[in-house]
């Protein structure tokens, strides 16, 4: 059942079906659009619409009611192609007799490359639902490439023979290169000009094609296929929601690092995310690198969307240009970002070893510290039993009660490579013994420890719940047997006495306090 409407040509009113309207108005569009460079031209497109009219009237007079698109078909080929009309084609026919000097002039390579250039010419990529085994991906290339599809065919079979690598090449054609369904874009797989009087051949090819009832094979394929989709456009969604979310905090750290200054301590601060040293040392590598992020973050997030609208049909899926065109931009982005964000590391573990590194002649213990490092070990009694790789030995902060400017045992190293020990061992009577500090540390990796008999290792929690401020944290390491002699204790991030990789960054120590709880007669 085909829709009629009533039209309106030259003053005489005529039925004819949807598809037939389509057709007369694309023609008369392209008429318009021939003639309407010359001079005159809306006159003759005028008198060419009231030759329709009268040949409207001749099959209305034969007793048809109403025009079908067989019957458009048929005016059109009688009154003849805009081209014709306008000598466009006659024209086109002398150039191309007239150039036929230079391409026998041509290398042997160069009739090679316009050869393989004029198989594609004019074309557009599509998988073909017209002549399709499964999905329609070898006979889309054939017909690309002017080619026989069993060719792409064997060369399928070839590569899946190779460990199956043919099977997930074929699936990710399938899910990027779209299908032709429209006349329009079969006209654009063939190489054909999209004119009236070709897509009334691609609309009555189409009608009166047989339903061909689909085989296992390919009925298989396509509900595997349309699993497959499914369970990319899921992950995909998944995938952007979480991009999406670091996105938004790319741009909020971003907007906070230009508002805040640059050694404040508020969250998201230059100073905060540790990137004062790479804005002080290169502040246009800093640009480009956050630029860089972006794009990386922002183009996933835009191909997601965008496969999904297209997916329901809101919009037009991407050519293959602009999908080749995204991948690129965002291979470029990432090979961008990668190294100035080494860089960048690099450059803030300098200006961090050139602010709060030693830059004096000071020595505690045969190693190289600032003064106030040194100072408060030797008052301390702290012994240095390893240390490398340590930026600083002790801080001027907060303490677990909330003072401020209270200086305590802390190690630090950008890169998690800090081997510390430190000690102190008290002369005391034998019996059983108490050891309670507070402790803190970015990452797992570093104890605090008591030794005499044997050796006591307890974790320095990570990140641990704040007991009175800057996350601080109590330790107690009970019944600590002493039986003669002394007792050391102290902390440790060297591998080779806890048995365990470090992977702080900083950890720190304070207030060790050492208490006798029980005589040895008393131990059960």
């Amino acid at each position: 059942m085909k829709k009629n409407i009533t039209i309106n040509l030259c003053g005489r009113l005529f039925q004819i079906d949807e598809d037939a309207y389509e057709l007369l108005q694309q023609y008369i569009n392209s008429l318009r659009s021939s003639f309407g460079k010359q001079e005159g031209g809306d006159e003759i497109v005028d008198d060419i619409e009231a030759r329709i009219a009268e040949l409207f009237d001749e099959l209305r007079q034969q007793g048809i009611e109403a025009i079908t698109i067989e019957h458009v078909k048929e005016i059109i080929t009688r009154i003849g192609k805009p081209e014709e009309l306008t000598g466009e084609e006659g024209e086109k026919q002398q150039e191309s007799n007239g150039t036929n000097w230079e391409e026998q002039a041509r290398s042997a390579g160069q009739k090679i490359y316009e050869n393989v250039r004029a198989r594609v010419a004019g074309k557009k990529l599509y998988r073909n639902p017209k002549d399709k085994m499964l999905a329609g991906v070898m006979s889309g290339l054939a017909e690309y490439t002017n080619t026989d599809p069993v060719i792409w065919r064997f060369l399928a079979v070839l590569f899946t023979l190779c460990y199956g690598v043919g099977i997930p090449m074929y699936i990710v054609m399938a899910l990027i290169i779209p299908e032709a369904k429209t006349p329009e874009q079969l006209l654009q797989m063939e190489g054909k000009d999209v004119t009236p009087q070709n897509l009334a051949d691609v609309v009555v090819e189409k009608e009166k094609q047989p339903v061909q009832s689909p085989s296992v094979i390919r009925l298989l394929f396509t509900i595997f296929l349309k699993i497959v989709i499914a369970f990319s456009v899921i992950i995909s969604i998944i995938v952007c929601i979480a991009l999406s979310f670091g996105f938004f905090g790319v741009l909020i750290a971003t907007v906070s690092a230009m508002v805040l200054p640059l050694n404040s301590t508020l969250p998201f601060s230059l100073g905060a995310m540790g990137l004062e040293g790479a804005w002080i040392s290169n502040p246009k590598m800093l640009i480009i690198f956050v630029i860089s992020l972006f794009l990386v973050l922002l183009l996933p997030i835009y191909a997601i969307i965008h496969m999904v609208l297209s997916l329901a049909g809101k919009i037009r899926p991407m050519g293959i240009v602009q999908r080749i065109v995204n991948i690129v931009l965002w291979l470029i982005a990432i090979c961008i970002a990668v190294p100035l964000g080494i860089t960048i590391v690099n450059y803030q573990n300098e200006y961090y070893q050139e602010r709060y590194q030693i830059n004096s002649t000071t020595t505690y213990q045969g190693v190289k510290m600032n003064e106030e490092d040194a100072d408060f070990l030797r008052r301390g009694d702290w012994q240095l039993i390893k240390a490398q790789n340590c930026n600083h030995y002790t801080w001027c902060g907060d303490d677990y009660l909330g003072s401020n400017d209270v200086r305590f045992l802390d190690v630090y190293n950008a890169h998690c490579k800090e081997e510390f020990q430190v000690e102190r061992r008290e002369k005391v009577e034998p019996g059983i013994y108490q050891l309670t500090c507070y402790a803190r540390a970015e990452g797992p990796g570093t104890f605090v420890y008591a030794n005499s008999s044997e050796k006591i290792l307890r974790p320095i929690p990570v990140k641990p719940d704040s007991v009175e401020g800057m996350g601080w944290y109590p330790i107690t390491i009970d019944s600590i047997v002493v039986n003669s002699g002394s007792i050391g204790y102290g902390m440790s991030s060297d591998e080779a006495f806890t048995g365990e990789p470090c992977r702080a960054k900083y950890f720190s120590a304070m207030d060790f306090k050492l208490t006798r709880i029980a005589d040895l007669q008393n131990k059960k």
